[in-house]
């Protein structure tokens, strides 16, 4: 089976064509961050406006690629939960109306279990019992996957995605936006930093996070130490959020007796986590999946790839599907 996946939770206009579930045909992304950097985060309306103007173009050049036709495809998977309610509108409408003139099934996708498949896309067999760390610019969550296919999420944040720390703290630093490419950039220039930062939550009795309160003591450490290097406080603070994400995620490992283990999200692109994981997952002896740097963005492939076993178990959606700006995860 071909499917067409649309992704438009946010500020990336993405569209894939995907057979099978992980052979990716196309993949095309139109990205905003030119427009949201000087206001320093995505500014909705800006988002949904320049969604319309990209959506159609980014669907069509995803056919292109491909070389599929129509005729091909067996489905239409979108993103329609959770996200900004104007940009999953454009998207979630664009594939309503797609699926009602070609008389496809339209398949609507929870944006983080999409990104938690992202690791099928990088080898990972499908219905693999594993944790997930999803951990994103608006997401920061252990999911636990078990052998019948169900999700458990059974940790998040408390406040700050730690993507969001990731922009806040470069703000902070007198940077702009995105601030995660920019945070691994200046850390890789200070890795033997002295500096210690709080490890919030990292030894409580459960698996959730908490990053605000770690974004507020860059700025007392900023405030008091204004000479220091900002490549040095980037470093602390990249070596604090993730000696954090991996210790509760190995302590997830542990408790559910699981040896499979998938690192997706936007923040899963920074070198340093990426490098941790690995160096866990080798002393464990675990087997890690993390995804290309395009696929742990928000992109379409993981979309289409996602609705593939969707429609495979015939969990399709009516065209009266509607969006959702916060949504649980449900099996």
């Amino acid at each position: 089976m071909i499917i067409l996946g649309i992704e438009s939770s946010c500020d990336d206009c993405s569209a894939s064509i995907v057979k099978d579930g992980n052979q990716v045909l196309s993949i095309v992304i139109a990205g905003q961050e030119k427009y949201h950097r000087k206001f320093g985060g995505v500014v909705p309306e800006i988002a949904a406006r320049k969604h319309l103007e990209h959506i159609l173009p980014v669907i069509n050049h995803s056919f292109d690629k491909s070389g599929c036709t129509w005729k091909d495809i067996d489905g239409i998977a979108v993103t329609h939960q959770p996200g900004l309610a104007g940009s999953l509108i454009v998207g979630l409408t664009a594939a309503k109306t797609l699926a009602f003139l070609h008389k496809k099934p339209l398949i609507g996708i929870h944006h983080i279990e999409a990104h938690a498949f992202s690791a099928c896309l990088a080898g990972m067999r499908y219905g693999t019992p594993h944790i997930a760390l999803v951990v994103s610019g608006g997401h920061t969550s252990l999911l636990r996957f078990d052998s019948e296919g169900n999700i458990h999420r059974i940790g998040q944040t408390l406040d700050d995605a730690a993507g969001e720390a990731f922009d806040k703290v470069a703000k902070l630093l007198g940077y702009g936006y995105p601030g995660g490419p920019i945070i691994d950039r200046l850390a890789l220039e200070s890795p033997a930093t002295d500096i210690v930062f709080p490890r919030p939550m990292m030894n409580s009795n459960d698996f959730n996070f908490s990053f605000s309160g770690l974004k507020t003591a860059i700025m007392y450490y900023r405030k008091h130490h204004p000479h220091t290097a900002a490549s040095e406080i980037a470093a602390a603070f990249q070596n604090a959020v993730i000696e954090v994400l991996v210790t509760k995620t190995l302590q997830a490992l542990t408790k559910f007796n699981l040896d499979t283990l998938a690192v997706v999200g936007g923040v899963a692109s920074n070198q340093g986590l990426r490098q941790a994981f690995h160096q866990m997952s080798a002393k464990h002896n675990l087997e890690l999946y993390v995804p290309s740097p395009k696929l742990c963005t928000d992109n379409a492939a993981m979309v289409a790839g996602l609705g593939y076993y969707k429609l495979k178990h015939n969990k399709t959606s009516k065209l009266t599907l509607g969006i959702k700006t916060n949504a649980d995860i449900k099996n």
